[in-house]
């Protein structure tokens, strides 16, 4: 075989491959940049999700000419010049890669200028060749624009998804900056709409409260805690407010984000036993180490980091997570404030001298209920029947008199007009409830299981195919329309896929920049408030979780997914009557007996099993 040594501008796509992987991470790499140089302020204008312009504009230090085209070039950096500044690193680029590597894969143009220079310059790049410099006006600091990202991969260009899910990768990594510095004012345009307008906050919270909502402040708690090893502080979820969705779980060691699935381990452990199953917390949680004991050269992108003794970090922040869960009540609160209330006698131990213990007087009245039915052999009160014509008033009135003339309602069965027990009685059809879940009803070989929730889904998923094939959907109306907070990132997934929503039944608007209002859902999806907030979320996750836009997928796949959906919400037939109008359905789907993703529906037990049993 021949080894050659490969040209520079392909070794670079190469590299780029690690730290270029979309669009988001162009802005992550730039931002960051723009954030070591100093800059007060923070400009993100993008366009068509970042396929067709990509521009950061920052007032930080900016650069002289000759910097400026040496700033592109492979491990060029301020940051290290020995060994041993790989230990100390507190900025967030020091590798030298981000400018190389966006400028192997796009066409780049840099303006900057320095505050001592009275006229700054341009620098022109594209697949990794200096194209030209030039001297120009601009405002001191850097304004960089990216333009036709992979426009010479076209492989890597074709597998970047929609630009819905694209800009949503942007959006979280501009908040994850933002996050960790309150004190830069900061502004997101995309498609010259303004997504974020951020001015410098005086705290991380309130800086939180900017980007999560208004909310943030009554659904989390403050995190504190300082050790020899590593300080934490942040704000955690109160546990009612834990949600299925993911997305505002992050973590930040020493002003910067990263991922860490061990220490999320350590988050949820202390949430043990007080949040629903699947459900996850939100929490910011910001963690500070000496810069000597952590290592974040060890991902590509810098995501993850490595703890020199992780092991401690995890039952650190286990034990400051638990003791602040323990030391909040998240029950409803009792006022004790009483300077309003009625004032209540204070008792003594001399209470008895200013009131005697009395004994109470237990009189008889020769009542027997075991005589007669339960009826004194006395005179009967005047209410209970009216005198026939003639009796005169004086007549005693006894209770043999009495049921001579009144008919005998005891003994009738009033069972069938009373029935509060209809899961364990069979209806006409011979229909059984169990637990809710489960219908027992008859088969002509034995008796027959079906699982209520996996009947549903395929019910749905029937539905769902006949109405995309009718363009006819069938929905039902909310009782009132539900506003769900989604966050600006989420919006344009909406937006993106509003035909094919609305061809399932489902009627969901933008309403405002971060939020939506639910007004329909398919026929036979819960209604309720609380159901429908934990509905949009797995929609979200649900929309896009594909390469390319979802209406352009198959309407099986669409159908599959919304049905499990749909039945993931259903709790079980609530009446015998709901329950046969269930079994009715799926018998007469296409499949009664498998879900679309092949999951099993009903068992029958035949009469062979059942005597095998006795």
């Amino acid at each position: 075989m021949d080894i050659r040594i490969l040209p520079s501008n392909i070794a670079n796509m190469i590299a780029a491959g690690e730290v270029v992987q979309r669009p988001a991470s162009v802005v992550k790499e730039l931002m960051e940049n723009a954030v070591d140089a100093g800059a007060s302020q923070i400009s993100v204008i993008i366009k068509d999700a970042g396929r067709t312009l990509i521009q950061v504009i920052d007032n930080g230090c900016g650069m002289s000419p000759d910097q400026a085209v040496l700033a592109f070039e492979r491990h060029a950096t301020s940051k290290i010049s020995t060994a041993e500044d790989l230990n100390d690193i507190t900025t967030f680029g020091f590798r030298g890669e981000a400018l190389a590597s966006i400028a192997a894969v796009a066409e780049v143009s840099l303006k900057t200028r320095r505050a001592c220079d009275e006229l700054g310059c341009q620098v022109d790049f594209a697949d990794s060749q200096h194209i030209s410099t030039v001297e120009t006006a601009t405002p001191v600091g850097s304004n960089f624009q990216v333009r036709n990202l992979f426009y010479n991969v076209p492989a890597r260009r074709k597998f970047l998804k929609s630009d819905s899910v694209e800009f949503k990768h942007i959006v979280t990594e501009f908040q994850h900056l933002a996050f960790t510095c309150p004190q830069i004012s900061l502004k997101l345009v995309h498609n010259e709409r303004e997504i974020y307008v951020l001015k410098a906050a005086k705290s991380i919270k309130f800086r939180i409260q900017d980007i999560v909502g208004a909310t943030a402040a009554s659904e989390t708690v403050d995190l504190s805690i300082q050790t020899s090893v590593v300080n934490i502080s942040g704000f955690i979820g109160r546990p009612d407010k834990a949600r299925k969705a993911l997305g505002n779980q992050l973590f930040f060691v020493n002003g910067r984000y990263f991922r860490s699935p061990y220490l999320h381990k350590a988050v949820m452990k202390a949430y043990e036993d007080l949040i629903p199953e699947g459900a996850t917390p939100n929490y910011f949680i910001f963690l500070e180490v000496d810069p000597h004991s952590v290592d974040v050269n060890i991902h590509p992108t810098k995501a993850e980091v490595k703890f020199e003794d992780d092991s401690l970090v995890f039952q650190t922040l286990y034990a400051c997570v638990k003791e602040v869960l323990g030391r909040n009540s998240f029950g409803g609160a009792i006022d004790f404030d009483i300077s309003a209330a009625q004032q209540m006698p204070s008792l003594g131990q001399n209470f008895e001298e200013y009131k005697a213990i009395t004994e109470p007087t237990v009189t008889t009245s020769g009542y027997n209920p075991f005589e007669n039915d339960g009826f004194p052999n006395e005179a009967m009160p005047e209410f209970v029947a009216a005198r026939p014509a003639g009796e005169s008033a004086n007549t005693p009135r006894t209770y043999s008199s009495y049921v001579d003339r009144t008919p005998d309602y005891r003994n009738q069965d009033y069972g069938a007009l009373f029935d509060d027990t209809p899961s364990r009685t069979p209806a006409a059809g011979g229909n059984f409830v169990i637990s809710g879940r489960y219908i027992v009803t008859n088969s002509r070989t034995g008796i027959m299981v079906i699982h209520s929730r996996r009947a549903m889904e395929r019910i749905l998923y029937d539905r769902f195919i006949s109405t995309s094939a009718e363009s006819d959907s069938l929905s039902q109306a909310v009782l009132f329309p539900v506003q769900v907070r989604i966050g600006v990132e989420n919006i344009a997934i909406i937006q993106d896929n509003e035909t094919l929503l609305r061809g399932f039944g489902f009627d969901i608007a933008p309403f405002g920049s971060d939020s939506v209002v639910v007004n329909a859902v398919p026929a036979g999806f819960p209604s309720e408030e609380s159901k429908l907030e934990s509905m949009v979320s797995d929609l979200l996750l649900l929309l896009q979780d594909s390469h390319a836009s979802l209406s352009t997928l198959m309407i099986a796949e669409s159908a599959g997914k919304f049905a499990l959906l749909g039945a993931s919400g259903y709790d079980g037939p609530k009446s015998l009557p709901e329950a046969s109008a269930l079994v009715e359905s799926l018998l007469a789907s296409s499949n009664p007996e498998y879900t679309s993703s092949g999951r099993r529906i009903m068992y029958i037990i035949n009469s062979g099993e059942l005597d095998s049993k006795f």
